[in-house]
């Protein structure tokens, strides 16, 4: 029989997760440190809504690891680097943005793409890139090497300085990585 709202209590714990840590802690966490946090976002980034929008994406991570909350010291230099881990991925997709933007406004006017096929071309870069945000360093920028600069394998590990076995480990785990997110 299929569970009804009524069954589940009012503070939203959940009967099948016994051991979770009370989410007191985190509300107490928000709480206290939002505005700080905000204020901090809005700082960096200049934008009141990128910084709204970054402070619950931060919140959002941490309802991810409740169990962490009651273990941190230092709660805002911990919300400091889940932001600032967020910011960086901001600003990268910001000028990933851009750049395509402007590589599709320097095209002579018959070539230029649709503003639709623009937009189309702006997401499938922005999920590229978020493909290969878990990529290690080295393996990111051979794969971006030999995919977008249309390098060879012995060109990328010039370039990288390192040897070509390893430069096809890279490839293989980028590959990997992108097949898995399919």
């Amino acid at each position: 029989m299929p569970a009804t709202l009524a069954a589940f209590p009012n503070d939203f714990s959940f009967p099948s997760m016994p051991d979770r840590p009370p989410t007191r802690s985190v509300e107490t966490l928000y709480g206290d440190h939002h505005g700080w946090l905000l204020g901090w976002l809005r700082r960096k980034l200049g934008h009141a809504g990128d910084a709204a929008d970054l402070a619950q994406d931060t919140f959002v991570r941490v309802l991810g690891r409740p169990g962490d909350v009651e273990e941190v010291r230092e709660p805002r230099a911990w919300l400091t680097t889940i932001a600032h881990g967020l910011v960086v991925d901001h600003v990268r997709r910001r000028t990933l943005e851009r750049a395509c933007m402007e590589a599709i406004a320097a095209l002579p006017e018959p070539q230029a793409p649709s503003p639709e096929t623009q937009l189309l071309l702006v997401e499938a870069l922005v999920r590229i890139d978020t493909m290969l945000d878990g990529l290690p360093p080295k393996a990111r920028s051979a794969f971006l090497l030999s995919r977008l600069d249309g390098l060879g394998y012995a060109e990328i590990a010039q370039r990288l300085n390192v040897s070509l076995s390893s430069v096809e480990k890279y490839m293989a785990t980028a590959i990997r990585h992108c097949l898995a997110l399919r």
